[in-house]
């Protein structure tokens, strides 16, 4: 199992008045890690990834140790935990080679906007989740 890490750069407006980041950027942090990994599954055509979307429909963080504002990025780690038919689990870890500042989850499913209904994955999308997959 691959896990895919997006080096997440911090800005100085994610700085509290105490310094470290804002609880609520670490999602985010975990929607942008997971935009860049699915850009390579996601149809070309903006009539297909319309037909081919993907929605969160839950979402939690746990908090570890406060990250404090700093210029080196942050590595956000995405693996999928479980999948279904129609959805799946990815889990986060916020994270520098010294800690974990959170773990997080989220809930996609896949959906069709044009339809406004849930869709089958398909056996690309379904292939490219493996990838990911914990064994």
């Amino acid at each position: 199992m691959d896990r895919y890490t997006y080096p997440c750069p911090l800005r100085w407006a994610d700085a509290d008045a105490y310094g470290h980041v804002n609880n609520a950027l670490y999602l985010r942090f975990m929607e942008e890690a997971r935009t860049r990994m699915f850009q390579e599954v996601l149809p070309a055509d903006e009539a297909d990834r319309r037909r081919h979307a993907f929605v969160v429909s839950r979402a939690a963080v746990e908090y570890r140790v406060p990250l404090q504002y700093r210029e080196d990025p942050v590595d956000v780690c995405v693996k999928v935990a479980q999948r279904k038919g129609v959805s799946f689990d990815l889990a986060y870890e916020v994270r520098d080679a010294d800690h974990v500042y959170a773990e997080g989850t989220t809930t996609i499913v896949a959906y069709n906007l044009d339809t406004g209904r849930p869709r089958r994955l398909s056996d690309v999308e379904l292939a490219f989740l493996d990838r990911y997959t914990e064994s």
